[in-house]
């Protein structure tokens, strides 16, 4: 079991390279589906970058097809979630919060069919990964320049038109709109009423949008924030039960086991025992 001292484990507050991580897509089991598929979100910016296999990525609560080819930019702290048919390859980058490099500020969703557009990201993908893996002078800098590169490579791609909409319609907005708002206040108990008087719509109304934009009711992608927290705190932190709790809302311990019971199959204990 990995422990992290910090709430936030996918942020490294270490300084230089180390706010850059280049990892491949995680093999999915029955056992993890949860890391890949639950709704969650990263406190810095994330690219995706499929190569093969294909599947439905939720982003901001508006889902999509990908498929090989399809590069997914996530600005920091995108709620987001992707369900895999088969094995899918690819790559997640992680880039650091640094307003300089001028990264997109909405998600952006791109679909390359030229071989040589392809070969351009995989190619800036690697450079970065190889630079981030040796100790050479300069490690800082560089990381930042190819970081800044790859960011103009997404400005032009997008001005291209390889920008897919995710907000075709006003259902889709709205869902995207409740989306930012459950990032924002998943850990304060407030329920799904609060969520719609704020975007001035009825709870009907607002359940009715999600499934239109992802195929889940309002209640249904709250409940899977909230308990992907649960699972990640179980899971990389020794943190009591109780803590976790009072910390995602809940009025009692006792009711979180419920919840989270009701929601995973299983007991908080019995999920930390193996998670």
């Amino acid at each position: 079991m990995r422990i992290f001292s910090e709430n936030r484990p996918d942020i490294n507050m270490a300084t230089g390279a180390r706010r850059f991580r280049v990892e491949n897509l995680p093999r999915v089991t029955p056992e993890n589906r949860w890391r890949t598929e639950a709704m969650r979100s990263y406190a810095q910016p994330l690219l995706l970058w499929f190569t093969r296999g294909q599947g439905r990525i939720t982003v901001a609560g508006v889902t999509h097809g990908f498929g090989p080819h399809h590069a997914v930019f996530l600005p920091a702290d995108t709620m987001h979630g992707y369900e895999m048919s088969g094995q899918v390859f690819g790559t997640a980058v992680y880039l650091p919060t640094d307003r300089s490099l001028n990264l997109p500020e909405e998600p952006v969703h791109l679909r390359f069919r030229d071989v040589q557009q392809q070969a351009e990201l995989s190619v800036m993908i690697e450079n970065l990964q190889a630079e981030l893996q040796a100790n050479r002078p300069g490690k800082e800098r560089a990381m930042l320049a190819h970081a800044g590169l790859l960011a103009v490579w997404l400005d032009r791609e997008v001005e291209a038109g390889h920008r897919q909409d995710l907000h075709p319609d006003a259902a889709r907005r709205i869902a995207a709109a409740y989306s930012a708002m459950v990032e924002r206040d998943y850990k304060t108990g407030r329920t799904i009423n609060y969520f719609a008087s704020q975007l001035g719509v009825t709870p009907t109304h607002l359940t009715r949008c999600c499934k239109i934009a992802c195929g889940r009711s309002a209640s249904a992608l709250l409940a899977d924030r909230i308990h992907f927290e649960a699972r990640r705190l179980l899971t990389e932190t020794r943190r009591p039960v109780k803590d976790i709790a009072q910390e995602l809302g809940f009025n009692s311990a006792a009711y979180f086991t419920r919840a989270f019971q009701k929601h995973t199959g299983e007991t908080p204990t019995g999920f930390r025992k193996h998670g």
